[in-house]
C-alpha cells in the first residue's frame, strides 16, 4: 500500500474536510483518509499512482499540494468508532438543547443577536450529526444528511436576516439585557463543557478535529452576543443587538452554502 501526503492550503474548518471525504471515500484504490487541520495535512493510504488523487483534488480549489510519497507502508490502526460516537452524541445533545433554549430567550427577550447564536448553535447540531455519519457512515448517508441540514439552515438564516432589516426599518425598541448577557453566559459555559468533552477524544481523528473548530468559533460568537449586550445597555439602542444578529446570520447562511456545496460534491468556495 502507499501513503501519499498533501498539503491542503485552505482547508481549515468542517466545511472542508467533509468536502475532501466525500470526493475520496470510496473511490477505488483508496483504503483510508487521515486529516491534521491543524497543519493542513492529508494523509491519503491508497494502491496505484498519486496524480489520480490530485487530479480529483484539484478542482476543489483548496490548494492541494503533494509534499511526500511513501510505498510499502502500512495503514495505522483506526480508532474505536464507540470511543468517538459517545462525546459526539453529548456535544449534539448540549448544542441542540441549547438552540432550543437560545430560540426560546431570544424571542421572549427581543433580541435578535441570541435568535442568531440559537441559529449558530442549530448549524453546529449539524455539524456534530455529519461527524456521527462520518463515523462508520457511507457517503450518500453523509451527503443526503448535509443537503437536509443545509437547506434548513440556510432558510432560518434568510428569514432571520429579513427580520434584522425589518426592525431596523420597524424600530422595536432595545431588548432585554439581562436575557441577553445571562443566556450568552450560560451558552458559553455549555461550548466549554463541549471542548472538555471532545478533549477526551482523539484529536487527531479528521471529524473530532472539525467539530473541535467549530466549537471553539461558537465561543467566540457567544462573546459577540455579550458585548452586543452591554452596547445595547450603554447605548439604550437596539442597533448593536441587530448588528450583532446580522452578521451571526450571515456566518450560518453562508455555512449553510457551504455545506449543500459539499452535499453536490461541488467546491462551494
Amino acid at each position: 500500500m502507499n501513503q501519499t501526503t498533501f498539503h491542503i492550503k485552505d482547508m481549515d474548518c468542517s466545511s472542508e474536510e467533509q468536502m475532501i471525504r466525500m470526493r475520496l471515500e470510496g473511490m477505488e484504490g483508496i483504503s483510508g483518509l487521515e486529516f491534521d487541520l491543524s497543519q493542513r495535512r492529508l494523509d491519503v493510504f491508497h494502491d496505484g499512482s498519486p496524480s489520480t488523487i490530485a487530479d480529483v483534488l484539484a478542482p476543489l480549489n483548496l490548494g492541494a499540494r503533494q509534499v511526500e510519497h511513501r510505498e510499502e507502508v502500512e495503514m495505522p490502526t483506526e480508532d474505536d468508532d464507540a470511543s468517538n460516537r459517545g462525546p459526539l452524541m453529548w456535544a449534539l445533545a448540549i448544542n441542540f438543547t441549547l438552540f432550543v433554549g437560545e430560540l426560546a430567550a431570544g424571542l421572549l427577550s427581543g433580541s435578535m443577536g441570541l435568535v442568531a447564536d440559537s441559529l449558530d448553535m442549530l448549524a453546529d447540531a449539524f455539524v456534530y450529526a455529519l461527524s456521527l455519519a462520518a463515523v462508520g457512515g457511507s457517503l450518500v448517508r453523509k451527503r443526503r444528511l448535509a443537503a437536509w441540514s443545509g437547506y434548513l439552515q440556510g432558510g432560518l438564516a434568510l428569514l432571520g436576516l429579513a427580520e434584522v432589516v425589518r426592525r431596523f426599518v420597524a424600530p422595536m425598541g432595545a431588548p432585554d439585557v439581562g436575557s441577553m448577557i445571562v443566556v450568552s453566559l450560560v451558552a458559553l459555559a455549555a461550548n466549554v463543557a463541549t471542548l472538555l468533552i471532545l478533549r477526551r477524544t482523539k484529536r487527531g481523528e479528521a471529524h473530532i478535529e472539525a467539530s473541535w473548530i467549530f466549537t471553539s468559533n461558537d465561543i467566540k460568537v457567544n462573546a459577540l452576543v455579550i458585548l452586543a449586550g452591554l452596547l445595547v445597555w450603554w447605548s439604550s439602542s437596539q442597533v448593536p443587538d441587530l448588528i450583532a444578529g446580522g452578521l451571526i446570520f450571515l456566518i450560518v447562511a453562508n455555512g449553510a452554502r457551504r455545506i449543500l456545496a459539499l452535499s453536490k460534491g461541488s467546491s462551494g468556495r
